[in-house]
């Protein structure tokens, strides 16, 4: 039986080798500058946790090597899924992440860090529903807004009712945590998918009206928390409040500009050492590439980022199927409003705002919906280059 199995195995290994199989059309530079990332984030996480984590010097980069192979592993099965599938299951997948949203607001959810995103799984692990909302509202909008009006490219009047009504439910459950940082991640994908999709400019425009109107109805009635408004009186003037509201900026520019051109070294940084930048694992991990690998290696960093960001762009760009290309652009858009915001913050162009480094910061939801991307970005990649 065993000889009989030998000839099926090695059919099967060849039908997967194949000239036509999906591995060799996948994009090998996009999974290239993605393993560089996380071979540097997972050296980054090391030096940061090292000297205080549970388990040290290991115990949370084992942790986190362990979410990225569960990253890679959900990124494969996204990239092996057929468009027309994925576009057929979106609204499920939205639901279910409303479900996880809704989650979190009941006796189940847990606040970490001052926001209540969380539910705790036991044996140190957690699940963040927000994080994993952001791929599975991109497939919703661009499943809505992928069949143009006859006679048109545009979307269709009810069917971006729809979309802003989707985007509206998922960023209200998200902002009653409240998570703020998320909740711009969403906003930010919700109008780059309308725009993708063929929004009229005087629409577009509206739109923008409304947003501002919303935040500043935020900010009147009081609905951020006082961390929040600090956080961003902070934002104006660090210096006002160095140990208080503006101490993680200055803090964050000191371990950056410690760093001059060719930084201190893995392990050398005086600031991550002795954790003067809180969470310098995950929202401030740059400032742990600025210190201990300098100015080229946060270059480096933002470089490795934008080769990500190029390559989603020349799929988009060369994607046909108007559903595929909706997906795309939406993950394009979220990883790159993510590292400006994360890469800003640090350096004082930015108000702090919890949002991690793409590829880069440690986290296990986080490292998954950002993985479950990659894969889609291959899957349209894959399925475009087989016709």
């Amino acid at each position: 039986m065993n000889q009989a199995l030998v000839p099926r195995s090695r059919s099967l290994v060849q039908r997967a080798m194949g000239a036509q199989s999906a591995v060799w059309r996948v994009d090998g530079v996009l999974l290239v500058a993605v393993m560089a990332l996380s071979v540097i984030g997972t050296l980054l996480v090391w030096s940061s946790t090292r000297t205080w984590a549970v388990g040290a010097p290991t115990g949370m980069v084992k942790k986190h090597i362990l979410n990225l192979v569960i990253g890679w592993v959900l990124c494969g099965i996204a990239a092996l899924a057929d468009q027309r599938t994925l576009r057929i299951y979106a609204p499920a997948v939205y639901g279910v992440s409303l479900l996880g949203l809704l989650a979190v607001i009941t006796p189940l959810g847990s606040t970490i860090n001052g926001s209540h995103s969380w539910i705790l799984l036991g044996g140190g692990f957690a699940v963040q529903p927000s994080e994993l909302a952001k791929p599975a509202l991109i497939l919703m909008l661009s499943a809505l807004l992928a069949e143009p009006a006859p006679g048109t490219d545009r979307p269709r009047p009810l069917d971006l009712l729809l979309a802003m009504t989707a985007a509206a439910i998922a960023m209200g459950l998200v902002m009653l945590q409240p998570d703020f940082g998320t909740t711009m991640v969403l906003a930010v994908i919700t109008a780059s998918s309308m725009i993708f999709a063929g929004l009229r400019k005087r629409y577009i425009v509206g739109l923008g009206v409304i947003a501002l109107a919303g935040a500043a109805a935020v900010w009147l009635f009081g609905l951020l928390k006082p961390y929040q408004v600090a956080r961003f009186t902070a934002f104006i003037d660090p210096a006002n409040d160095p140990r208080g509201a503006g101490y993680n900026s200055t803090q964050a520019l000191i371990a950056i500009g410690s760093g001059e051109l060719f930084g201190k070294g893995l392990f050398h940084g005086g600031q991550t050492t002795g954790r003067f930048v809180p969470e310098q694992h995950t929202d401030f991990i740059f400032t742990v590439v600025g210190e201990e690998f300098g100015f080229l290696g946060s270059i480096t960093v933002v470089a490795l980022l934008g080769v990500v960001l190029l390559r989603g762009l020349r799929i988009a760009r060369q994607c046909d199927d108007r559903f595929g290309a909706l997906v795309v652009g939406g993950i394009v858009c979220w990883f790159a409003f993510q590292t400006f915001v994360n890469v800003g913050m640090t350096i004082g162009i930015m108000p702090i705002t919890g949002v991690p480094l793409p590829f880069v910061s440690y986290g296990g939801t986080a490292t998954f919906a950002n993985m479950i991307a990659l894969g889609l970005l291959q899957a349209v990649h894959i399925r475009e280059r087989a016709f």
